[in-house]
């Protein structure tokens, strides 16, 4: 067993979005996120084959929706997006990390 903690060795420098695996494996892959004014191209959208469940723990972020009104997430947040969801990142925190962890099933 190796203990680890979800908001070690986050870079000062995060040029792009960060996305690291923590678990993968028969269909569930969970995930720690790193933005830091990040947002997703303007005309690319998340369309994901498996629903995801994501909880910001640090930060705030704004997920935009095709379909459905925006949604702000703040610390402690969390949301279930459906299979076949189409989303986006419209904001995140420009100054500060938003701390992101994402279970996909």
């Amino acid at each position: 067993m190796k203990k680890s903690n979800i908001f070690a060795n986050i870079p000062s420098e995060i040029k792009e979005e960060l996305f690291e695996d923590i678990i993968s494996k028969d269909g569930l892959k969970i995930e720690r996120i790193i933005s830091k004014g990040h947002t997703t191209d303007e005309f690319e959208w998340y369309n994901q084959k498996s629903d995801e469940w994501v909880i910001v723990l640090k930060g705030e972020a704004i997920l935009e929706f095709e379909d459905a009104e925006d949604i702000k997430l703040q610390e402690g947040d969390y949301l279930n997006i459906t299979a076949g969801t189409k989303h986006r990142v419209s904001w995140t925190i420009q100054n500060q990390e938003t701390v992101w962890l994402a279970i996909h099933y």
